[in-house]
C-alpha cells in the first residue's frame, strides 16, 4: 500500500483537470493503436473491421488521421486510399510516455521531485522486490555513464 503522502501525490498529478502530456490517447486511439501494431501496415476499412464496436467508416478515418498528426503513425498512398503503420512499437511508446512523465515532474519544484522519487521507490518496492533490485542496478549503469562522460 502507498503511503498517505505517495497517494495524494499520484491523485494530484494523475487527476483528469492536470494539464495533459502532449501524447494522451483517448479510448478509440488506444485500441486503434492496438489494432496497428497486432496487425501491421493497414488500411482504414482494415482497422475499422477489427474495432470491437461498429464505427463509421469516416470516424475511423479521422481517427488515423489524428494519429498521424500526433506523431504515432506513418501513412502512406497506396492507390486512392492510405495505409497507416506505427512510427514506434509499443514498447518505444511507452517509454516515451513514462519518460515525458517522470521528466515533468523532475522539472518542477524541488519537493516534487524528491516526493516523485521517494512514491516511486516505495510502489516499485511494494510491488516486486526484484524489480527494486532492476532499478538499483539501473541506477548504478547511469552513474557509471554519467563518470564516463566526465572523464573523457
Amino acid at each position: 500500500m502507498l503511503v498517505p503522502s505517495c497517494m495524494n501525490f499520484w491523485k494530484r498529478h494523475l487527476s483528469p483537470s492536470r494539464a495533459a502530456a502532449p501524447l494522451v490517447l483517448g479510448r478509440l486511439e488506444s485500441e486503434v493503436m492496438e489494432i496497428v501494431w497486432n496487425r501491421g501496415e493497414s488500411r482504414v476499412h482494415e482497422v475499422a473491421q477489427q474495432l470491437e464496436r461498429p464505427l463509421a467508416y469516416t470516424t475511423v478515418m479521422t481517427t488515423l488521421d489524428r494519429l498521424f498528426k500526433k506523431g504515432l503513425l506513418n501513412r502512406r498512398k497506396q492507390e486512392r486510399a492510405f495505409s497507416y503503420s506505427a512510427r514506434l512499437s509499443r514498447g518505444e511508446w511507452e517509454q516515451e510516455r513514462t519518460g515525458e512523465f517522470v521528466a515533468g515532474f523532475l522539472a518542477g519544484p524541488e519537493p516534487s521531485s524528491e516526493l516523485l522519487l521517494s512514491c516511486l521507490v516505495e510502489a516499485v518496492g511494494q510491488h516486486d522486490a526484484a524489480l527494486l533490485d532492476e532499478l538499483e542496478r539501473k541506477i548504478q549503469l547511469k552513474r557509471k555513464e554519467l563518470d564516463r562522460r566526465k572523464d573523457p
